[in-house]
């Protein structure tokens, strides 16, 4: 396993601090969690939909927030009588598992079906963020104050 020292980065640049936080995580393999276990498909040119396999949760047993950029998911099972398990295979675990979302993406929906939770999610880009084309004027300058000044004099 590779470790990387950012600490050098850190010195020589002010302002990226969300930036480095983010690399640490990626470069910390041993915190990051494992279940449940996610796939984030493209749905669209603006759409995305985050499929996580949490087998054995109802809608009852999960909860989903949205707070400023960060999409958390959380599932805590409700306490049942069980039967006597001679073998567990199926997790049954409390989780959070947290996503952050970039500028503009909002969550459209949710659903549970076949033990996937669905999570739809759509970009959205203001008009002023969006592409736009500008024409090119001819070689004549724009008249100026000053210019105007003088011939009115």
């Amino acid at each position: 396993m590779r470790h990387f020292d950012l600490a050098p980065l850190y010195r020589n640049t002010v302002g990226f601090d969300r930036l480095f936080s983010m690399l640490d995580q990626l470069v910390s393999v041993d915190s990051t969690p494992s279940y449940p276990p996610y796939n984030i498909e493209r749905a669209g040119e603006n759409a995305y939909r985050i499929s996580l396999a949490v087998a054995g949760f109802t809608d009852r047993d999960l909860s989903i927030e949205v707070k400023e950029s960060t999409l958390a998911i959380r599932g805590e099972k409700t306490a049942e009588e069980k039967a006597d398990v001679l073998y567990q295979g199926i997790a049954a675990r409390s989780f959070e598992r947290r996503f952050q979302l970039a500028d503009g993406v909002q969550v459209t929906g949710a659903s549970l079906e076949n033990g996937l939770l669905h999570l739809d999610l759509v970009r959205e880009i203001p008009e002023a963020k969006k592409p736009r084309q500008i024409q090119i004027g001819s070689g004549r300058k724009a008249p100026t104050i000053e210019a105007d000044a003088k011939q009115a004099a």
